[in-house]
């Protein structure tokens, strides 16, 4: 799938989702339950988002897209 298909708010989610997640697995770590609620809230945001209504027979493929493009895009970012 070509990832410049995927909308800006959605990338972004799943980047602070993927942060989110860092952080809660962090060790020693307090707060986690508002880093949890926070988890929840953007994977709903993710698994609902109006993009997968138009692109339901590539969805599984399409989220592995997602996530890989989100992880590339925070490393690039990180090295520039």
């Amino acid at each position: 799938m070509d990832a410049s298909a995927f909308p800006d708010d959605l990338v972004q989610a799943q980047r602070d989702f993927n942060a989110t997640y860092q952080a809660l697995a962090a060790p020693g770590r307090h707060g986690n339950t508002e880093l949890r609620r926070r988890l929840l809230r953007l994977a709903v945001r993710i698994l609902w988002h109006p993009f997968w209504t138009a692109h339901p027979a590539g969805a599984p493929a399409a989220r592995i897209e997602l996530r890989r493009q989100a992880r590339t895009d925070r490393s690039e970012v990180r090295a520039a």
